[in-house]
């Protein structure tokens, strides 16, 4: 099956398949190598090497920049991957589109570390599939020095003061545009009220003129180029981006922001599902779990994992969101939702 035929067979479109690059060649099922499939500079190198150290497993490691393109890439058939990472909102529709199976983490050593909050989650009651990668916010980071202005609002990215014109970034996921804009409008995630989901229309065409792209690759290299001056931008990366440019700030808005957690899961066909089994596990050891905050910038639902941050890490206010701040999960859009949303991509993206 193509990409664009497994799209369209998921009832995603012409819109996500021009959002979804080419994904990496399959692999064989390599004895002893573990190929895992994860979103781009979102898995800390030395997590791998000290994987590899204590287990003898080797492993390779490609990526994608969207749940829309790790759902074409298992559609179209056998990838050889033992490991993908999958948002929350996307668990259900791959479970329902038979294309992850049963990891059953409740029966692992290490289950026991999780924080009791995310042993059990809406997208995954029984930890039948997945279990947690790293959760973060979504909202956006400005150029402080660019727009001196006080911001607490997500106006300022939907509605942009001149100064942005033509330098702002957007994700190229249709579901976390459209959901944090519905967000800014009062709106429910994977709202599908016609005249809700106008409004968001004609919010991002008006955006539109300012933004420079839709992409989620490489917001902080852009970001701390000067190439953008706002984005659209995860909690974590908003925080490596300020280390590397200190006037770059993130935003808690007024309305509120997306909440998420990645989770791993093994995709059916995987070669290797003892090993991933592993690596699950490992994943749930509260130093492992650090290791890969400590890189990311996320936090890991691994209780006792917090004592092995960096300091700087463990304080830093994209970590720590305010304790009034409104997180909204999104309960994974329905078929029709979808569609909506992808006519709504479609017309932005002309």
């Amino acid at each position: 099956m193509s990409l664009k035929t497994a799209l369209m067979a998921f009832g995603l479109g012409a819109a996500a398949v021009a959002a979804a690059p080419l994904a990496q060649p399959a692999h064989a099922a390599d004895a002893g190598v573990l190929h895992i499939f994860n979103w781009t500079d979102y898995t800390a190198p030395d997590l791998l090497k000290k994987f590899t150290a204590e287990t003898g497993i080797k492993v390779t490691l490609d990526t994608y920049d969207s749940n829309e393109t790790l759902l074409a890439k298992l559609k179209a058939g056998t990838t050889g991957y033992d490991l993908v990472i999958v948002s929350d909102d996307f668990v259900k529709i791959f479970v329902n589109q038979n294309l992850l199976q049963k990891v059953d983490a409740g029966d692992m050593p290490n289950f026991k570390n999780l924080e009791p909050r995310w042993k059990t989650r809406f997208w995954d009651p029984k930890a039948e599939y997945t279990v947690p990668w790293q959760w973060g916010t979504t909202s956006f980071t400005y150029d402080t020095k660019v727009y001196p202005g006080p911001v607490d609002s997500l106006a300022t990215l939907f509605k942009p003061p001149a100064v942005f014109k033509g330098q702002v970034g957007m994700f190229g996921s249709p579901s976390e545009v459209i959901n944090l804009a519905l967000t800014y409008l009062g709106y429910p995630p994977c709202d599908t009220d016609p005249a809700h989901l106008k409004e968001t229309l004609a919010l991002l065409e008006a955006q539109k003129p300012f933004v420079k792209l839709y992409n989620s690759d490489g917001i902080i290299d852009r970001l701390t180029a000067g190439e953008v001056t706002m984005s659209e931008q995860w909690s974590g990366d908003a925080m490596r981006a300020r280390q590397a440019k200190p006037s770059l700030k993130y935003v808690y808005a007024k309305e509120g922001g997306s909440g998420w957690m990645d989770n791993l899961a093994i995709p059916v066909g995987a070669p290797d599902v003892a090993n991933a089994k592993k690596f699950i596990n490992f994943m749930m050891d509260p130093q492992n779990a650090a290791i890969e905050s400590n890189f990311a910038g996320y936090q890991n639902g691994v209780a006792g994992s917090n004592k092995y941050l960096q300091p700087a890490m463990a304080t830093a206010p994209e970590f720590n969101p305010p304790a009034n701040y409104k997180i909204v999960f999104s309960p994974g859009c329905d078929a029709k939702a979808t569609k909506d949303f992808d006519r709504i991509w479609t017309l932005i993206r002309k």
